[in-house]
């Protein structure tokens, strides 16, 4: 594990004081494992999504800093409601959020570049409040902006930044001592499968203290035309980011691919209740992936699965939240019952 101290030298807006130091740790294995690079980490998770039928790649390697900036763009289109409406809900529930949990910690799973997050920091800083804000993502790019940003407006409120992957064993959470309350928004929950799902938020649990809470946005079943948009908008912006993992792949892994041979689909399994975007071969394709020692064949129109998106009923999300250990004690929805945020506490 490294850790680097870095003090932001910007103003934000022009008239508050960024000059307080903030952290970025870069965490990238579960605590006394073995230093595995993020490559590495990669080559692991390839070999096993390849050898699936159909063959795989982890959503989570969308994310490097190009990729990162394409879902911010993502979340901005008129399709893609699931931002502005998981916004909406926080805006009208932010301060009821802050009094239920008490929370003198903020961790944020997945964090990304926090657009929304200023809506809980406020909340949480009321009346001048200090709070501990620990953003964790695995790319390193969004976290030091959004290290900036916060710190120039809110004075009260320390970062410490954890490059990491939410799916490793989380302890020890930052802020031992004090009510924590974890934030899982914009229904990243979806993209992990019913068992790894359970997996996850039962480890989520055992990484929080009797107290802590979660709030956990998750995105609900509706009409299956407005779900293909959002993952397949006019601009071809998702279409980009979906091919953006073939770049990381050459990069990383010294495979011998293009995004120019595959198409973005993004289709609708009912049976699941899920969205699934994929990257189909134009031609056949053979491709030599160092990394792996591997040649790869895929022939002309046969698919990767690059991510799935479960879509939830509230009372399903409740229920799976309870199997973990964790007890719901509230959950908001926006007017068309498009998105639901639900606290959940870890009682003693």
């Amino acid at each position: 594990m490294s850790a680097a101290q870095h003090a932001a030298t910007s103003m934000a807006d022009g008239d508050q004081d960024s000059s307080r130091p903030w952290s970025v740790e870069v965490r990238r294995t579960p605590a006394g494992a073995p230093d595995v690079t993020a490559a590495e980490r990669l080559a692991a998770d390839l070999r096993v999504g390849l050898a699936q039928d159909p063959p795989s790649i982890p959503p989570k390697w969308f994310y490097d800093d190009k990729g990162s900036l394409l879902f911010d763009e993502i979340t901005r289109l008129e399709e893609y409601y699931p931002t502005r409406t998981e916004e909406a809900i926080l805006r009208s529930s932010a301060d009821e959020i802050a009094a239920l949990s008490e929370a003198a910690t903020l961790v944020e799973l997945g964090a990304g570049y926090s657009r929304k997050t200023r809506l809980l920091l406020e909340a949480l800083t009321s009346g001048g409040r200090e709070l501990l804000y620990v953003p964790l993502d695995v790319a390193e790019e969004p976290l030091r902006d959004t290290a900036v940003r916060v710190v120039a407006a809110h004075p009260t409120v320390e970062v410490r930044a954890l490059v990491a992957d939410f799916e490793d064993d989380l302890r020890p959470l930052p802020g031992e001592g004090a009510p924590r309350l974890v934030a899982f928004l914009g229904s990243t929950i979806g993209n992990l499968l019913p068992d790894d799902r359970a997996a996850f938020l039962s480890r989520l649990c055992n990484a929080m203290d009797p107290g802590d809470a979660l709030l956990l946005g998750a995105d609900l079943v509706k009409d299956p035309g407005r779900l293909v948009a959002a993952y397949d908008d006019a601009r071809g912006v998702t279409a980009a980011f979906n091919k953006n993992v073939v770049d990381v792949l050459a990069r990383e892994l010294g495979a011998d691919l293009d995004p120019d041979d595959f198409d973005h689909v993004a289709v609708w399994n009912a049976d699941a209740e899920r969205i699934e975007m994929r990257l189909r071969a134009r031609r056949d394709l053979t491709v030599r992936i160092d990394a792996l020692d591997l040649d790869w064949s895929l022939p002309a129109g046969s698919e990767v699965l690059t991510e799935t998106s479960h879509k939830f009923r509230v009372e399903g999300v409740q229920a799976e939240l309870r199997a973990a250990g964790l007890t719901p004690v509230r959950t908001w929805t926006d007017e068309a019952d498009d998105f639901s945020l639900t606290l959940a506490r870890r009682e003693a």
